[in-house]
């Protein structure tokens, strides 16, 4: 028995050496294997969290209100500007970001910020409203002038879609940190990356539970899974970010951890692009900036960090609004605020803005413009993930304008607008060059087929100014007064065959002046003037006017059969606002680091290419186009007392309406179309026209100067002959010419004159004024 007992202790002696041996191998192998990967874990977590953590997209911005004495800015606008910018209403201003309106006064905190300008300080400042125009700043003394913070309007984003505000976490608003520890992880400050204490509450709360309702992961593990891993509920994954927690604890410190956490964390979706980081939630959400959050707009931001999408504020009010008045109970247990605190902020709403704030599709159209312009400075890489602020000249109020001026004309125009119409408008600063608002169609949400840079149609009409241009440089020839010939033509075209151009009306008007075959838009007159000064002449007056082209010198050209986009047509028309300078369109103003270094600037370029008395002339031929010509409709909706100058433009078959047209400091062009290229059964003045009208009621034009160069004097002249006349002599009015071309006096006066059309050649008219020039 005793040999037998001697051999099984052998044996057992001899299993437990073997595999003792062997597991200690293993543990060995298995501790280097850890090692290694920690070593390697280490190594993943320094290089990501010490160098660039994220890819920030390019954001874009519109141009800073100005405030100073004089300025042409209602009351109503101010306040429609500061909403947008997420100004709250106070009875009393106290801090930036609040506003109060007190009849033609508002008082205002202006938020400080950086522009490409320098700093602008933070400031309470009252400004004084009357009508249209602000007639006093006043703050700590008298205020010269103020500017508000410039309203994002954009972004440039990543395939990926991710968008983030970066915040300090000094920048953090009240309550922010404490109601993030209080929620998502108690033991923050003192556990070393994983908390034992809170896995085992969680593990007793989900047993108790049944099911998963409690998670034990600290924000050390939260972030490490959303900034280095993914989603998966495996144990491998568990395990790996439990050691990157720890090591991430290692190297850096609690107030590091907390502030990159605040922003990674996930917040939210906005269409395809994720909201990442209470920076960019606070904007999204309220249209604040965080650092301005009341407690209870921070407690909902903290409550959705369990699930953005089941307490989405906006889809689901009331969930979101009992998770919400939950985080603030928990930190009035919690000794972080008062129960009266607690009562107050439960009792508030929720205060979310209608809609996302940050969204890029906000203006499709304009930010369309932007990236061609920056593409052709900036590689897709840089606008995209370095963070750069783009300033723009971009105005939101005449955005405003021009889009409820599309929406007025499609509602007026009713069934004759159909469900194919399309609009697009552009509207520029007069002098400047500068695009303030773009429409790219009828619905300017949508971010499709932009229709203000991209639809070249045929320009009919608009393309006259041209044709009257060339013929007004030739002052030894033609003047304002100068009689044209209204009457039937045929011209040779293109393979043997024949053009007879035919008015609108198609009624022929005999010899008329200058500017009224302008101002009436008279095809035949139009036609035989670009003829007679020539049609190669006018192609180039266009180039001039700042319009590249390769149409061909055809007679068809005079009347606008070559195509232009509405962004060309603007472009041409800068020339004749600006007074002769060619001002290429920008869109923008600078463009700087994250960090607030200058890296472009996309200066005022000017190069005169007309003189400034041929314009003026110009510019009076086409303010007749106002008066009393196609363009007269407008003052139905404008105070007449406002000059103006434009354009009607009517392709063939009513297929497109245009209007072009400026004042002294707003130039718009807006055009009416089918995509399809079919009939709209509009004439520039009956539709285009309309949306321009509309637009210029609403943005209060200043008026075009009247006060002549110094090479243009004024003489009395008969408007049928253009020969110099008495004051007193009927049919005679004043007019401005090219000094040292002034029509000499007439011998006595003129007899009345049946100016009756019709309807072949040129009647009594031509004959009779014929036979005195003669």
């Amino acid at each position: 028995m005793g040999r037998k007992r001697s051999k099984r202790a052998v044996r057992k002696v001899g299993f437990w050496k073997r595999w003792s041996g062997l597991l200690w191998k293993l543990a060995i192998v298995g501790l280097v294997l850890f090692a290694g990967l920690a070593v390697y874990l280490d190594a993943v977590v320094q290089e990501k969290f010490s160098g660039k953590r994220w890819a920030v997209p390019a954001k874009v911005f519109a141009r800073p209100l100005e405030l100073y004495a004089g300025q042409k800015l209602s009351r109503d606008d101010f306040v429609t500007e500061l909403s947008a910018l997420g100004y709250r209403s106070v009875s009393a201003v106290k801090q930036p970001g609040q506003m109060s309106v007190a009849g033609s006064r508002v008082d205002v905190y202006t938020r400080g910020f950086q522009s490409f300008e320098g700093s602008e300080p933070a400031q309470r400042i009252s400004v004084r409203f009357s009508g249209q125009q602000v007639t006093g700043l006043s703050g700590n003394g008298e205020v010269v002038m103020a500017r508000i913070e410039p309203l994002m309007i954009g972004g440039i984003y990543p395939a990926h879609n991710e968008d983030r505000i970066l915040i300090r976490l000094d920048q953090a608003p009240p309550y922010l940190v404490e109601a993030l520890v209080a929620v998502e992880d108690r033991e923050f400050f003192q556990h070393f990356g994983v908390s034992p204490k809170g896995i085992a509450r969680a593990a007793y709360v989900n047993v108790s539970a049944g099911g998963v309702v409690q998670g034990g992961s600290t924000l050390t593990q939260q972030l490490v899974k959303n900034f280095y891993l993914n989603s998966d509920r495996s144990l491998i994954r568990k395990g790996t970010e439990a050691i990157m927690a720890v090591l991430l604890e290692l190297h850096y410190s609690k107030e590091a951890i907390l502030e990159a956490y605040l922003n990674e964390v996930f917040l939210g979706q906005d269409g395809r692009r994720a909201v990442h980081g209470f920076g960019l939630a606070s904007q999204y959400y309220f249209a604040q900036p965080l650092h301005e959050l009341e407690l209870h707009q921070v407690a909902l931001l903290v409550g959705m960090v369990k699930g953005p999408s089941l307490f989405n504020p906006r889809r689901q009010p009331e969930r979101a609004k009992k998770r919400r008045d939950l985080v603030i109970q928990m930190l009035e247990e919690q000794g972080v605020i008062t129960e009266e605190q607690a009562g107050l902020n439960i009792a508030k709403p929720l205060d979310v803005t209608v809609r996302g704030t940050m969204a890029d599709t906000s203006y499709p159209a304009f930010m369309d413009l932007i990236k061609r312009q920056l593409r052709a400075d900036y590689q897709d890489e840089d606008l995209t993930s370095e963070g750069l602020r783009i300033f723009t000249s971009f105005d939101p109020l005449l955005q405003l304008k021009a889009e409820q001026a599309v929406e007025t004309a499609f509602k007026r125009l009713g069934d004759r607008a159909g469900k194919e119409m399309e609009a697009a408008m552009v509207v520029t600063g007069a002098q400047t060059g500068e695009v303030l608002a773009l429409v790219g169609g009828r619905n300017p949400r949508f971010s499709g087929f932009n229709r203000a840079l991209d639809a070249s149609r045929q320009i009919g009409s608009l393309i006259k100014p041209a044709v009257f241009l060339t013929a007004l440089e030739q002052p030894q020839r033609y003047s304002l007064i100068t009689p044209v010939d209204d009457s039937p033509i045929t011209l040779p075209a293109e393979q043997g065959k024949t053009w007879s151009p035919q008015n609108y009306s198609r009624v022929s008007h005999g010899l008329v002046p200058l500017h009224e075959a302008l101002s009436r838009s008279y095809n035949q007159a139009t036609v035989r003037l670009g003829v007679d000064v020539g049609v190669d002449k006018v192609l180039q007056t266009v180039e001039r006017m700042g319009v590249q082209h390769n149409w061909p010198a055809y007679p068809a050209m005079l009347l606008g059969s070559g195509a232009m986009t509405p962004l060309q047509v603007t472009d041409m028309y800068q020339t004749l606002a600006s007074g002769g300078f060619n001002t290429p369109l920008r869109a923008i103003r600078n463009v700087l680091t994250a960090e607030g270094e200058q890296l472009s600037r996309y200066p005022f370029k000017v190069q005169q290419r007309f003189d400034s008395a041929t314009i003026f002339l110009m510019q009076e031929g086409m303010s007749r186009v106002m008066a009393e010509g196609t363009g007269r409709s407008a003052y139905n909706q404008i105070p007449s007392d406002i000059r103006l100058a434009g354009k009607t433009g009517t392709t063939n078959d009513l297929r497109d309406s245009w209007f072009a047209g400026f004042s002294d400091d707003l130039l718009a062009v807006a055009w009416l179309g089918r995509d399809d290229n079919g009939q709209t059964r509009l004439t520039g003045a009956t539709g285009a026209l309309q949306i321009w009208s509309a637009f210029m009621a609403e943005a209060h034009p200043n008026s075009l100067s009247e006060v002549p160069p110094g090479d243009i004097g004024y003489a009395w002249v008969n408007r049928l002959t253009g020969e110099g006349s008495d004051p007193s002599c009927p049919d005679t009015v004043q007019m401005p010419f090219r000094a040292g071309y002034e029509p000499l006096p007439g011998p006595g006066c003129r007899p009345l004159i049946d100016t009756a059309p019709v309807k072949e050649g040129a009647g009594r008219v031509m004959d009779v004024i014929r036979g005195w020039l003669q």
